[in-house]
This record gives C-alpha cells, sequence and structure tokens, in this order.
C-alpha cells in the first residue's frame, strides 16, 4: 500500500492541472477520410460544463482526429436541451465540472448538470442520438454520476490503480481489452490489440452493456477526501472485473462510456514535457481507437 500511495504521489508531480496541455503540433496519423462534406455526422463537443477538456485547449488533438475522418466537430455551449441536441449526431461529453468544484476538487463534489438536462439527453439517446460520455478521476465522476446513472452505470469517484499493470495497458491476450466489434473496426488495419490509459477511474456496468476495457485481479480505487492526497487509511475498494470503458444500445441509440480523457488526446505535461495520450509510448493504437468508437457510434460499425 505504501508504494501504491507513493506511486499516486509521483504520478500527481507530472500531472498538476495547470501543467497538463494540449499538444498544439500534433498531427493525427489518419490520413483516409471515412465521411465527405456532404455525410458529414455533427459532433458537439460539450463546452457548457465548465469542461475541463475543450476543442480549443486541452482536446485540441481529439478534434483534430476526429475531423481528419471527416466529422464535422462543432463547440456545445447551451445546456442540454430538445432543442440544443435536435441537430446533433453524435454529443462528446468530457471532464464535465460543477461550478462549485472549478477550483475546489475536494469532497463535497456536485454534479455538473441539472435533472431537466440528464433527462433531455436521456430521451435524445433513446430516440436516436449518440452519447460519449468521459468521466476521469475524482471530482469528474460525480460530476457525471447522475448522467451516467440514468443508462445504468455506476461511477466511483476516486482514483484506480492496478498494482500489477503499471503502465495501465489494455490488452486482448491478457483479456482486459474485450472482445468487441470495436476492437475491429471496419479492416484489418484498423484491428485494435492493445491500448493504453492514464489514471482515471472504474465504474460498474449494467448487465446490457459491453464492456470495452475491463481491470485485472490488482486493481483498486483510493477514494480520498481531498484530491490528489492520499494519507494512510484512505479508502480504498477492489475494482477487479470494473470496467473504465464500455458501450450500450439504449432503445434506437447508442451509449459510450468512459473512465479515462487523456488517452484520447495529445497532452504534454510538466517542465519534462512528459508525454500523455495518443502520443505516449504504448499508445500506439489509442488514436485508431477513438477512430474505431466514433464509427461505433455513427453506426459505421
Amino acid at each position: 500500500m505504501v508504494k501504491l500511495i507513493f506511486s499516486f504521489f509521483v504520478f500527481v508531480s507530472i500531472s498538476i492541472n495547470a501543467q497538463q496541455l494540449g499538444d498544439s503540433n500534433f498531427k493525427p496519423k489518419n490520413t483516409t477520410r471515412t465521411f465527405s462534406k456532404i455525410e458529414s455526422p455533427l459532433v458537439l463537443l460539450d463546452e457548457a460544463h465548465n469542461n475541463f477538456h475543450t476543442m480549443d485547449g486541452r482536446y485540441q488533438p481529439f478534434v483534430k482526429i476526429l475531423q481528419s475522418d471527416g466529422y464535422l466537430v462543432k463547440k456545445n455551449t447551451a445546456l442540454f436541451s430538445k432543442e440544443s441536441l435536435a441537430h446533433a449526431d453524435i454529443l462528446v461529453i468530457s471532464n464535465a465540472l460543477s461550478a462549485k468544484n472549478v477550483k475546489h476538487w475536494s469532497l463535497p463534489n456536485y454534479s455538473a448538470f441539472s435533472r431537466e438536462e440528464v433527462e433531455a439527453v436521456y430521451h435524445w439517446v433513446k430516440n436516436g442520438g449518440a452519447l460519449f460520455l468521459i468521466a476521469d478521476h475524482m471530482p469528474f465522476p460525480k460530476a457525471a454520476e447522475d448522467m451516467a446513472a440514468i443508462f445504468g452505470f455506476q461511477f466511483n469517484n476516486g482514483y484506480v490503480e492496478e498494482l500489477n499493470n503499471k503502465e495501465q495497458m489494455f490488452e486482448k491476450g491478457s483479456g482486459t481489452l474485450a472482445a468487441h466489434p470495436i476492437l475491429i473496426g471496419t479492416g484489418s488495419k484498423e484491428e485494435i490489440k492493445a491500448v493504453k490509459a492514464f489514471t482515471g477511474q472504474a465504474f460498474l456496468s449494467p448487465p446490457n452493456a459491453k464492456p470495452l476495457l475491463v481491470f485485472g485481479d490488482s486493481a483498486i480505487s483510493l477514494m480520498p477526501n481531498k484530491s490528489w492526497k492520499f494519507p494512510p487509511g484512505t479508502p480504498e475498494i477492489s475494482v477487479k472485473g470494473w470496467n473504465q470503458g464500455a458501450t450500450l444500445e439504449f432503445h434506437q441509440g447508442r451509449v459510450v462510456i468512459f473512465g479515462e480523457a487523456a488517452m484520447f488526446t495529445a497532452q504534454v505535461s510538466g517542465k519534462a514535457k512528459r508525454k500523455m495520450g495518443v502520443i505516449a509510448d504504448g499508445a500506439e493504437q489509442n488514436e485508431q481507437f477513438l477512430l474505431n468508437i466514433m464509427l461505433w457510434l455513427a453506426r459505421k460499425i
């Protein structure tokens, strides 16, 4: 346990919020567009809920990856409603925050969404919308808890660590990367065999969901009172078999849930400019993984 807490403190030393910057020089590897300008799906990237990841900030590389495949990506600056979601094909929500927690990540953590917004997204998905909900480690799970729960997912407001998997790799060979059409893509060059994540949270999925990323035997979640503080006695639970990624067919719509955000973008962290996300060692397939996820949401897979 001492080694575990130490590893967390090492990680936080290179992951202070203000030092996590989107890689402005990032260029996607993808050079083949699935969609033409005429048929481009409209993707709304939420920026109406104090989001940690935004189109011009830490998720700029995420947007570039989507654009490389032909998606039309726009900022969502309105509260969720039937009207604001009417023309969207895919809604991406990454690390939303309550206004109460923007500068104070420690407990208590609050919901980023009103009940009316949660119900608006619920009905939009039920009628054919596609939701990509991403909520990283504390305080983000609590902020998105209600949005996840209405689709049957149970978030854990903590920090996940797998003792025997320090690199946080999810691989087909180990069973931590679960069989799913998303791994196959639309051709052999898109087949996913391994992806890399960066801390985040673990969650429980409903029985009718299909897991993508599954934690192994040694995975635990630490649940501190204060953000990035893990004194002796910090509550912890085993999250063996819990998910960090999963999908759900929901009536006419589709839902993808992830408990980690950095794996889908390109970031540099700290003075040493440590590489995170799709540009990190071991994450060579993360970009294609994101493209395959989007193709599943767009019903091309």
